[in-house]
């Protein structure tokens, strides 16, 4: 069997399972298990497939004819320009939630120390220290399945810039920050079930799932925050898309400063943000 072939055969398995971008998938399962580049593929589309990778093309194909999302068939998934590993532990990391880094990374002075709650793959507060001027920061989560996959992404491309710690939202937090990041699980129980399979059959549900009416974690982080913040520190948390009234309640209740609500790439509510 060709390499062209095998691919044509890949796009029809998903396509019949109804896959999402099954040509897209085909492909990119494709080049992981043979290391092709496009320009590679489109040079050996006529040659003959391995044994060993047309076997492995197999097994990952259908992986993914049964929902399981591609990124944890290749164990990666590109967040603010960085790779991140990624298991069934965690969520996959969104561009969704590119815009709480990007609006952090806006407002958080260089040298700040900084807090992220359900830090789960460590990208928000990895990104952070990656990207901001000498910021250093402690992820903490619920799991200690997601945590060390945040770990293993921390000691790959932080080092000891951020600690990870277990604990439920303050369990285990001390002493005070210069801003705190959290994208708490959000959707409301009753919804999760309407998700696709992708998400609600593969996606840790503990991650997903914000009680009855999707805002348990916001009332929890957004009523202690201040006793964790120094004066000026900023608490910004990432919302659903039709949260941005009920969260912004929240933040001006508990008296934080200049609360604003942004918007994502596609125009929807994704960040409520202000300051002690």
């Amino acid at each position: 069997m060709t390499f062209k072939q095998a691919l044509d055969k890949g796009i029809r398995l998903l396509e019949a399972e109804k896959i999402p971008d099954a040509k897209l998938d085909a492909w990119y399962l494709l080049s992981y298990v043979s290391e092709l580049t496009k320009a590679e593929y489109f040079l050996k589309q006529n040659e003959s497939v391995d044994d060993l990778i047309l076997y492995k093309y197999k097994d990952v194909l259908l992986k993914r004819a049964m929902h399981t999302p591609l990124q944890y068939i290749t164990g990666e998934q590109e967040f603010m320009g960085i790779s991140f590993w990624v298991n069934e532990n965690v969520l996959i990391p969104r561009q969704d939630t590119e815009t709480l880094v990007e609006e952090a990374l806006k407002v958080i002075p260089s040298g700040s120390h900084v807090l992220d709650l359900c830090t789960g793959s460590g990208c928000v507060i990895i990104s952070l220290a990656m990207l901001g001027q000498g910021l250093t920061g402690i992820g903490v989560d619920i799991s200690e399945d997601a945590l060390a996959v945040a770990r293993e992404n921390g000691n790959r491309l932080v080092g000891s810039k951020v600690d990870f710690v277990l604990g439920n939202l303050w369990q285990q937090v001390t002493g005070k920050f210069n801003a705190i990041v959290s994208n708490p699980p959000y959707i409301k129980t009753e919804v999760i079930e309407e998700l696709a399979s992708e998400v609600k059959d593969h996606e840790p549900r503990i991650a997903l799932d914000g009680t009855e009416d999707g805002l348990f974690f916001y009332k929890q982080i957004v009523g202690q925050a201040k006793d964790y913040l120094i004066d000026n520190g900023w608490l910004l948390v990432e919302i659903g898309y039709d949260q941005g009234a009920d969260v912004y309640s929240l933040f001006t209740g508990a008296g934080f400063k200049d609360v604003e609500i942004v918007k994502d790439l596609a125009g929807n509510d994704r960040v409520v943000k202000g300051h002690v």
